[in-house]
């Protein structure tokens, strides 16, 4: 009775509602009415949109009559309800799946060092550095500012033959000339007001192994003759003091700024430029790198998903398809700096497109091709100073940027106004 009641529902889609079932002509004989004794029985159909995924069944043993005509917009309303949730667990299931997926291919495409990536564009970065590990020779990281660059240069570092020596990093334009060419080359005691003690800079401080200085291109020509020496001859001369000492570092640098324009305009030595770039690596910005958006995303929420929001398990479809249309300008470091955000305001177990908090006009404006990179990073920060009251220190956090870049930009363009 209930198997053949199911699948005449099942075949012709339509209600079956029994009164009587030991008089139906039907089913009044099958095996099921007659041994369990069943009174009364109604089959409704349960449809997800236009497809018919199954049927509810319910039978009464205890009288005849249970089940009436006038049962049917009740059962069929509890249908249409099942159906909803049923739609609704598939598409948790969906999300399940896909998060897991995004997890799991996080785990399977970590490239050196933590960098995550499987875009073509990245698995070349990929390949430039695995050529280098084991060799000396001096790398250039060019690129846009939030690619990652500092993480390229401690992959070369910890993954080459340098490893078990230091790695030191400097950001060449956020300390004032006379203080860079002392964190840098060290000094002497008395050398100038403050010098209470000698020390060691940090080229010597990486004696053995690798030094990285982002943003060369900010050097002085003072500190770039300084440099220059140290690669040349592997010495070096602490402020204020005569004696030469010698040191052993691979050096890897990183620019955001064109070295050739910079030579051209005398800013910036030839000579010095050539041993910097005897292996020049280019970094493409997050929106040439659209593949790796949803895994960088999946990435960061593991990590920002502790404590209290270790409830989070990864994002809406609609979440997804907003981080891959935004185009990033601020790269890598700005996506870190949304998940961070989205997994402190989040309310629920998925992040929405609400929580991610992008600018929707951002993320589905069309992209003018002709537009200059410059032109294209002036809005966006300008728009995001807007988005943040003016405050400078807000916005470089946000953008991924120091503030004294920050500033740097807007006096630039104060003054080509």
């Amino acid at each position: 009775g209930s198997v053949s009641v199911v699948r005449a529902v099942l075949r012709s889609g339509e209600p079956v509602v029994l009164y009587e079932a030991a008089a139906d002509e039907r089913f009044g004989s099958s095996q099921s009415v007659v041994l369990q004794k069943i009174q009364s029985i109604a089959c409704v159909p349960l449809r997800l949109k236009a497809r018919q995924i199954g049927a509810i069944y319910l039978d009464s043993v205890t009288r005849r009559g249970r089940f009436t005509r006038e049962s049917l917009p009740f059962l069929q309303a509890f249908a249409n309800q099942a159906a909803v949730a049923i739609e609704n667990a598939e598409l948790m299931q969906s999300l399940r799946d896909e998060n897991r997926r995004l997890r799991t291919e996080v785990q399977r495409v970590h490239g050196f060092d933590g960098i995550i990536g499987q875009s073509a564009r990245i698995r070349e970065v990929f390949e430039t550095v695995s050529r280098v590990l084991d060799t000396d020779a001096t790398v250039l990281l060019g690129g846009e500012s939030g690619t990652g660059k500092e993480l390229i240069a401690r992959a070369i570092h910890y993954s080459g033959h340098r490893k078990e020596r230091p790695f030191v990093a400097i950001f060449c334009g956020s300390l004032p000339d006379d203080l860079l060419e002392s964190e840098l080359f060290g000094h002497k005691k008395g050398a100038f007001t403050g010098a209470i003690a000698d020390k060691k800079g940090l080229f010597e401080t990486a004696d053995g192994g690798t030094v990285f200085l982002d943003e060369v291109g900010d050097l002085s020509p003072k500190l770039q003759m300084s440099l220059l020496r140290v690669l040349q001859e592997g010495e070096l001369k602490r402020v204020g003091d005569t004696q030469t000492r010698r040191v052993d570092v691979r050096l890897v640098s990183a620019t955001n700024k064109d070295l050739k324009t910079e030579i051209a305009e005398r800013a910036f030595r030839e000579d010095l430029y050539y041993r910097l770039n005897t292996i020049h690596i280019d970094l493409p910005p997050l929106r040439q790198r659209r593949d790796d958006i949803a895994l960088l995303a999946a990435h960061f929420l593991d990590r920002f998903a502790t404590g209290s929001r270790a409830h989070l398990r990864g994002f809406t479809p609609e979440a997804l398809d907003m981080l891959r249309r935004y185009r990033w300008p601020g790269n890598v470091r700005e996506l870190e700096n949304t998940i961070e955000r989205a997994a402190v305001m989040a309310r629920g177990d998925l992040i929405t497109p609400d929580d991610l908090r992008l600018p929707r006009d951002d993320a589905e404006e069309t992209f003018d091709p002709d537009l200059p990179l410059k032109e294209v990073e002036r809005r966006h920060v300008l728009r995001a100073l807007e988005q943040h009251d003016g405050n400078v220190s807000e916005t470089a956090r946000v953008l991924g940027v120091s503030r004294r870049w920050l500033h740097y930009r807007l006096k630039a363009w104060s003054e080509d106004d």
